[in-house]
């Protein structure tokens, strides 16, 4: 019997063990190259990105990278104010999704929740509360949302008053091949106000959309979500 097995087991790895070992390697190279997803475990990026949201990330979107490396092949964009990117932690290298709000030339400040870029003040308006109900049921009451407008880039951020955070810093001059990510929950977002700039290598690629949603489970789908672009 052991000798039927042996001899089976050999049989099928010669017909189908190769084939199946390059749909693999296709597979988790077309995952580490071109496209993947990132699920987003956190509020962070709040009311843009909720928690239980699955985001579709474009890997090809500034550059081609050598699979499962961050070895840069070709690069044909940078990532701009206002993408939304997925990165590596500088702390513990998990997967981040978050902002870009300043990119390398780029003069940065923070006073009381108020950037500043290249001197410049970015102006912030308020979202009224018919406009409101344009985002998710399961945003937090207290929060208060904005559109805020960055340079080449609107998007939706909120405060969270009765929350403390690192809502004020000095100048910062971003180097070259370094960005400055934040959430759009600022107040509580951990980002490079704690862990600091990001370098270019460790961003993996662009969030562009929201490929599903569920609210605690897959039992409880945000049919509303789902295929939806991110802004």
């Amino acid at each position: 019997m052991k000798k039927i097995i042996k001899k089976t087991a050999v049989k099928f790895w010669k017909e189908w063990g190769i084939n199946i070992l390059v749909a693999v390697l296709i597979a988790t190279s077309f995952k580490s190259v071109i496209a993947d997803w990132n699920d987003v475990p956190t509020g962070s990026m709040k009311p843009t990105i909720l928690e239980g949201d699955r985001v579709f990330v474009n890997k090809l979107a500034y550059d081609l990278k050598i699979p499962y490396t961050q070895t840069h092949l070709a690069t044909w964009q940078h990532p701009q104010r206002g993408d939304i990117v997925v990165c590596f932690s500088p702390v513990d290298r998990t997967r981040l999704v978050k902002r870009v709000i300043a990119v390398p030339g780029d003069v940065l400040q923070m006073q009381n929740n108020q950037l500043y870029i290249n001197s410049k003040p970015i102006t912030y308006k308020s979202v009224t509360p018919l406009d409101r109900l344009d985002y998710e049921n399961d945003l937090p009451h207290h929060g208060v949302i904005f559109e805020e407008y960055l340079p080449g880039k609107t998007h939706a951020v909120m405060f969270m008053p009765r929350y403390w955070s690192e809502n004020s810093f000095a100048s910062i001059e971003i180097p070259e091949n370094k960005y400055f990510l934040m959430g759009d929950n600022r107040d509580d977002s951990a980002d490079s106000r704690y862990f600091g700039l990001v370098d270019r290598k460790a961003i993996v690629g662009k969030a562009s959309a929201v490929v599903l949603s569920r609210k605690n489970s897959f039992l409880h789908p945000r049919w509303n979500r789902f295929f939806s672009a991110l802004n």
